[in-house]
């Protein structure tokens, strides 16, 4: 493939979380020049799912092997109508759009990992070269296919010691003996909004249910002893796990929803400080940095400095860098690390579709 000419780069990077807040839709222009990489983020968007896609996308993993591939094929032409809609809005000209889309199963265990949204439809929708199934390459080598972004990180925002993502799942990204490490620390949003959704709200505002309750100890010692938290790194957390191992936990006690909700907070926040690689500044995006219950409760448990970036960075972080493992991608370069995921070597992950 004949590799762009020059050392810029504009992409499309697309988005869909765990937590369903939307799809996030990103244009950056990315600068090369002896190897270092440089960026500059344009117009970010994020598209609230109507019902019907929020509950398509939420009760995916139960319909059946028809409707899934039926799923997959709608869901990438939603993505490519609303990609266009954004380049009409925006004088934006990709070279490439990368889109994650949304993970519906995620069992590298099992050796699969799979994120709904076609890069055919996407392609054939924008007239773009699309990449996307950005997870299943480093899953066929033995990896977890999970966290993606810390190449972004090493190249990106290595004036930082660590790297906290506060999305669905926590994860975390640092440097040590000149290797990256990352993995997922532990649930996040996803456990925060599923508590949200019992008293009617889409997620829990600046905490304000959190600071209501009290911190349970038999509640957070059951929490702090689940056995992921012993696994050494690699290591990932999907659905599955939430619902098959966390949440029994917290449904099964006895305490009140408001010192339940208190007691999660609390868990969460250890776990985090816990994982940090080395004292330092320590980057903090994703829609748990917006919470400011969440940053107090982590502040109090680590003496590194927390730095949370302009609302941009925040929000959107990883549509970003998932724009930045596109380009990667195009110039066949790693994008994806053996030292992240465990996986049997560094790849260049992602398929190419071309329009």
């Amino acid at each position: 493939m004949k590799r762009p000419s020059g050392n810029k780069y504009t992409a499309i990077g697309v988005m869909s979380g765990t937590s369903l807040d939307g799809l996030d839709i990103a244009a950056v222009d990315f600068f090369e020049t002896n190897g270092k990489w440089d960026f500059k983020p344009g117009a970010t968007e994020t598209i609230e799912y109507e019902p019907i896609w929020k509950n398509r996308l939420k009760n995916a993993p139960s319909i059946s092997g028809e409707k899934l591939i039926q799923l997959h094929a709608d869901f990438g032409s939603f993505i490519g109508k609303e990609v266009n809609r954004f380049l009409k809005n925006h004088p934006v000209k990709p070279m490439l759009i990368a889109s994650h889309g949304h993970t519906i199963f995620h069992q590298p265990e099992n050796n699969f990992t799979f994120q709904a949204g076609c890069g055919h439809a996407i392609a054939a929708e924008t007239n773009v070269l699309t990449i996307a199934d950005f997870r299943s390459g480093d899953v066929a080598l033995g990896g977890q296919g999970a966290p993606l972004v810390p190449v972004g990180d090493r190249l990106l925002f290595a004036d930082y010691e660590n790297c906290l993502n506060l999305g669905g799942f926590a994860n975390i990204s640092f440097e040590r003996h000149n290797q990256r490490i990352a993995f997922d620390v532990c649930p996040a949003n996803l456990i925060l909004n599923w508590f949200a959704a019992q008293k009617g709200l889409a997620f829990d505002d600046e905490g304000k249910l959190g600071r209501k309750g009290k911190i349970k100890t038999d509640l957070l010692e059951q929490l702090n002893a689940l056995p992921f938290y012993r696994l050494l790194p690699p290591k990932s957390l999907g659905r599955e796990w939430l619902e098959n191992e966390f949440l029994p936990v917290v449904i099964q006690s006895h305490h009140s929803f408001d010192d339940k909700l208190r007691t999660v907070y609390e868990h969460i926040a250890i776990q985090i400080a816990n994982s940090f690689g080395a004292s330092g500044k320590i980057l903090v995006t994703g829609g748990g940095a917006l919470n400011s219950f969440f940053v107090e409760r982590i502040k109090k448990h680590t003496t590194s400095t927390i730095e949370i970036p302009d609302k941009q960075i925040i929000n959107y972080k990883e549509a970003l860098l998932f724009a930045f493992l596109g380009v990667l991608r195009l110039r066949n370069e790693i994008n994806c690390l053996a030292s992240v995921t465990g996986a049997k070597r560094d790849s260049s992950a992602g398929v190419i579709f071309q329009p």
